[in-house]
């Protein structure tokens, strides 16, 4: 019987997702899905026990449709790691980099190596997503077309890395964020802890400034705030916020009370300890 944990992710092997896996922990075994509604499927149905899921970028920003899907999952964030993005032109063994013409990967990451690109005259290919392009390229074996992506995928499809690290900005990181079916309920003492939770304000004059006052005055530190449309009414918002300590924190305690107050939704997403 196979007793190995399961962390789902989106993608194919090799995946950005799958690195931010490995790096948690390297002990589970990385499951990969098609998409985000089915890794967090995955962990709903008990078929996985944790789902990795990118929620930004340093460079491209909030990653669409997350801040909708985190709500309605029906997990909780139990935990944060960040992938720093190093990106690789991947091709077949014993290609040189003067025969590359077409470089092929998800359009967010040909979008981050633009100066490379044009340096060395490459058409970008966009393709579903970064490893199922190097997974193409393997099976492509043509030495004029190359995949940009982890080197992961590189070792995985049998690519060989033509050029480390070309993407434009070089602080360029992905933000993931960890759900589980269950709650984190245990930290040390001296860890950070974040929570995320959304909320919507009612329909009164600076309803929003008056829902925020409760975390200045109490001196809880908000880390994120962030709206979005729902259901793409312009009259509908939602708020997705992240801040510094734990529910159970007495000055915390008092910040949300005070939030509800002036809301008419509140939904908790999970407590986790801070990343170093």
């Amino acid at each position: 019987m196979n007793t190995t944990e399961k962390i789902a992710f989106q993608g194919e092997l090799g995946a950005y997702s799958h690195q931010a896996c490995n790096q948690f922990e390297p002990n589970m075994e990385a499951f990969p899905c098609k998409t985000f509604e089915d890794a967090i499927e995955e962990v709903r149905s008990g078929r996985a026990d944790l789902a990795m899921l990118p929620v930004e970028n340093s460079t491209y920003g909030r990653v669409p449709d997350m801040h909708r899907l985190l709500p309605e999952s029906g997990l909780n964030i139990v935990g944060e790691e960040f992938v720093r993005v190093k990106i690789n032109l991947l091709a077949i063994p014993g290609t040189k980099l003067e025969n590359i013409k077409i470089a092929k990967s998800h359009a967010v990451l040909l979008g981050q190596c633009q100066n490379f690109l044009r340096k060395h005259d490459l058409e970008a290919v966009s393709w579903g997503d970064t490893a199922g392009a190097a997974m193409h390229i393997s099976q492509l074996q043509d030495p004029a077309v190359a995949a940009l992506g982890t080197s992961l995928a590189g070792e995985i499809y049998g690519l060989e890395i033509l050029k480390s690290e070309i993407e434009d900005n070089k602080h360029n990181a992905t933000r993931f964020v960890i759900m589980s079916k269950e709650q984190k309920e245990q930290f040390s003492i001296n860890e950070k802890i974040k929570t995320c939770f959304v909320f919507r304000v009612r329909n009164i004059p600076a309803a929003l400034y008056k829902a925020m006052g409760g975390f200045a005055t109490n001196g809880v530190n908000m880390v994120r705030l962030e709206s979005y449309m729902l259901d793409g009414s312009f009259t509908s918002t939602q708020f997705f916020a992240e801040i510094e300590g734990h529910p159970e924190d007495a000055n915390v305690k008092l910040a949300l009370e005070e939030l509800s107050y002036y809301s008419t939704y509140i939904k908790m997403l999970g407590s986790f300890t801070s990343h170093s």
